[in-house]
């Protein structure tokens, strides 16, 4: 069994869309459009065959503040320590919030925290 895919609702389908595609080398699927449940979405899919679903629906309007009950963070993992820096620099230098700076965690991990243009964040990680 494998993950298949990871959902995110957002307000921002485009410049979401567009972030993964660029930062972590996603390949976006045409947009899907349901217009009679004002949905539409777009399938981002990553080099190990994992996806992302960005969602977008005219009724849903509010986003969740503050730690909470249910995701946390998904993680992207990197080849070395320098690609894991380097990506966080990009992120910094493009005006992307860097949550977490580089560290090695106590499970062994070289990792940092970057937030998306909707606030979810993103560990980079090696090991």
């Amino acid at each position: 069994m494998q993950l298949a895919h990871i959902a995110l609702w957002t307000q921002r389908l485009e410049e979401l869309r567009d972030f993964y595609v660029r930062y972590f080398g996603g390949v976006s699927n045409e947009r899907y459009v349901n217009p009679a449940k004002g949905f539409e979405s777009y399938f981002i899919r990553f080099g190990d065959g994992c996806q992302l679903e960005l969602m977008r629906r005219t009724d849903i309007r509010e986003q969740a503040v503050g730690p909470r009950l249910g995701l946390c963070h998904f993680a992207f993992g990197l080849g070395s320590r320098e690609e894991v820096l380097a990506l966080t620099e990009r992120l910094r230098a493009d005006g992307h919030r860097i949550a977490g700076e580089p560290r090695t965690s106590g499970d062994g991990y070289f990792e940092s925290v970057a937030a998306d243009p909707d606030g979810n964040l993103i560990e980079l990680v090696y090991k």
